[in-house]
């Protein structure tokens, strides 16, 4: 805790010369509210001051209410005055005709650094999180109840407008069997890991009959005698989603549902379906994202500099997707419809509260739960602006609107002019507007990671993780290098000097790279140190620590193995992306694959899974 208030200090201090202003007092308060108050004054107190901020950077103006916790002098804190100054007028608390940007970027910077550091919750605020997991589900039964038939009218219509193509084209898609399966790396709530995944000894009975066993299992049907040790689970035995809590900040945790890996296994499929779908279509590939945050980060900064694009973020948005909402995005695209239901986990065990029955379509954990969660707002967004123009959309007023909508999961980026009616319709429907991270009446935006105020950027450089106390930390020496030339390549350079000292007193070796060498060490704009240079591929090197890690030995032979090489048979395409081939064959039905392309290399028939430990080594490693 002493290393994080002395790297906010220096900052501090950094950021008091580039402003032209002092920060002694603000020093001073800092670290007697530290003493009294612990790190929760970092990761707590000061992110509530930021996001105050944000607040009144967007209503214009210093509300009486805000920065509670905080002395006040005439209409600012006495906390950050020396910044507050540049942005506000000290006496009235309104915003100046002409804020001082980098101000902005300071007060951001020193108050929401320590946000999202990871630190374990309190088991009151963990409690907490899961009783909010519960009301939430409470909650989206209430609103289910509460729609009219009216309103479901209006949003299978304009769903239909927005997807019935692309639905068409999933549907028939599920039909020919173009679902591959995947295992992930991840955990599942059956407890299986890695290769283990492959020897799945249950099945559920109402994935068997979309999904057969013998189908997603099996290398063909020559081995279907080794069914017998599958035992087919009923609707009432099956595994439940398992409701976990991992760190998100020390406020609150994250809340995920860890899937059981029958029905995991058959989202990954699915998923490849649905999205190969909407990708291909022009108009929803450019509304709806997944993989590619700059659209977003794009608009925000065009939102901020215009004001005519309004950024929107939603809380608790997978819990609150309904499976009425997916019901009726599907209602005519029956073997999509089927299959996706197959697949979706009824049951959840909360802890505390036992197995509970889901009325919420998928929590985070979900592979479908992103690219429906998109859908459904998206079909909710339109629906709003519909109810501003008081018409129905037509497929040419969609793509008048190209370029101004903009869905990556929770982050939606609407139009200022139909930001209200826009907000009713996901409220209506059981979303919920988080006002503290919305913008749209003043110059502030913010999207997918990044902050721009009047069209400038004034995103910040977040810590991760503590600081390491030695080499065998190696998260946190990652973490801590990381942060380290995230700030140098922020302009912090003075804060930089005295974190360069810092980290070569956890690892004696620390040298100049480029962002492309696998050695943990110091990014520069003036290039890069040579060392040596390599005997056979003259590249330069430098001695330094490389991270590694390995996945744990698993080994898979026998039938399951089989199965996964003909899983992984894939091609490359010609932007260099790896995907399976699905042209002329049944990629479904894995035995019917052409072996004669497989790939030689079986290392993952003998490792699998996630790293259980990270390690740094020390060597001669290229630069570059």
């Amino acid at each position: 805790m002493k290393s994080l208030m002395t790297l906010w200090i220096r900052l501090a201090s950094e950021l008091a010369g580039l402003c032209s202003t002092s920060t002694t007092a603000d020093c001073k308060t800092v670290r007697g509210r530290v003493e009294h108050e612990g790190v929760s004054f970092l990761t707590i107190s000061l992110t509530n001051f930021g996001k105050e901020f944000e607040t009144a950077l967007d209503q214009g103006y210093v509300a009486r209410s805000s920065f509670a916790g905080f002395r006040r002098k005439r209409g600012l804190p006495c906390f950050l005055s020396g910044f507050l100054e540049r942005v506000f007028d000290r006496d009235s608390g309104v915003l100046l005709d002409l804020p001082d940007v980098e101000a902005v970027r300071a007060v951001r910077q020193l108050t929401l650094i320590f946000g999202k550091v990871n630190l374990p919750c309190s088991p009151e605020r963990v409690d907490a999180a899961i009783e909010g997991y519960v009301e939430c589900e409470k909650s989206v039964r209430v609103h289910d109840a509460a729609i009219t038939a009216e309103e479901w009218a209006d949003f299978d219509r304009v769903s239909s407008l927005l997807f019935a193509r692309s639905f068409t084209v999933m549907d028939r898609n599920v039909y020919c069997g173009l679902d591959v399966p995947r295992h992930g790396p991840g955990a599942t709530s059956d407890k299986l890991r890695g290769n283990a995944k492959y020897r799945q000894s249950t099945w559920p009975a109402r994935l068997d009959r979309y999904f057969p066993a013998g189908d997603y299992l099996l290398p063909n049907h020559r081995f279907l005698d080794e069914l017998e040790s599958v035992s087919t689970l009923e609707p009432e035995a099956e595994i439940p989603v398992k409701v976990i809590t991992v760190p998100k900040t020390l406020k609150t945790p994250r809340i995920i549902g860890v899937e059981p890996t029958a029905m995991q296994y058959v989202q990954q499929g699915l998923l490849r379906v649905i999205r190969d779908a909407l990708d291909r279509d022009d108009f929803l590939s450019s509304v709806i994202g997944f993989d590619d945050q700059t659209p977003n980060q794009r608009l925000a900064r065009e939102g901020s500099l215009r004001g005519d694009l309004a950024t929107l973020d939603l809380s608790e948005a997978s819990d609150r997707v309904s499976n009425q909402h997916v019901r009726h995005l599907l209602r005519n695209h029956g073997h999509l419809h089927n299959a996706v239901d197959a697949c979706r986990s009824r049951k959840a065990d909360v802890p505390g509260h036992g197995v509970v029955r889901l009325a919420k379509f998928a929590s985070m954990g979900s592979a479908l739960c992103f690219p429906f969660e998109a859908m459904v707002f998206t079909t909710l967004i339109f629906m709003g602006i519909e109810q501003e123009l008081k018409t129905h959309l037509t497929r040419r007023d969609l793509y008048s609107l190209k370029g101004q909508v903009r869905v990556y999961g929770d982050d939606l980026i609407v139009p200022v002019d139909y930001v209200q009616s826009v907000i009713r319709v996901l409220e209506r429907f059981g979303a919920r507007v988080n006002s503290s991270k919305s913008f749209w009446t003043g110059q502030f935006r913010e999207s997918c990671g990044r902050e721009y105020y009047a069209g400038e950027d004034v995103s910040l450089v977040r810590v991760r993780e503590v600081f390491p106390e030695s080499r065998e930390d190696a998260t946190e020496v990652m973490s801590l290098v990381s942060l380290r030339n995230q700030l140098y390549q922020a302009g912090y350079w003075q804060t930089c000097k005295w974190l360069d000292e810092h980290i070569r007193g956890v690892i004696k070796y620390f040298p100049v790279v480029l962002p492309s060498s696998p050695v943990l060490g110091r990014v520069s704009f003036l290039g890069f140190s040579t060392e040596r240079v390599h005997e056979h591929l003259h590249t330069p090197l430098v001695r330094g620590y490389k991270v590694s890690a390995k996945p744990p030995p698993d080994v898979l032979d026998g039938t399951a193995a089989l199965t996964k090489c003909l899983l992984m048979l894939e091609r490359r395409d010609g932007s260099g992306n790896s995907q399976t081939d699905l042209t002329g064959i049944n990629p479904g039905r894995p035995g019917n694959l052409d072996l004669s392309t497989a790939s030689g290399n079986v290392m993952h028939l003998e490792r699998s899974g996630r790293p259980k430990s990270v390690r740094i080594k020390l060597g001669w490693h290229s630069a570059v």
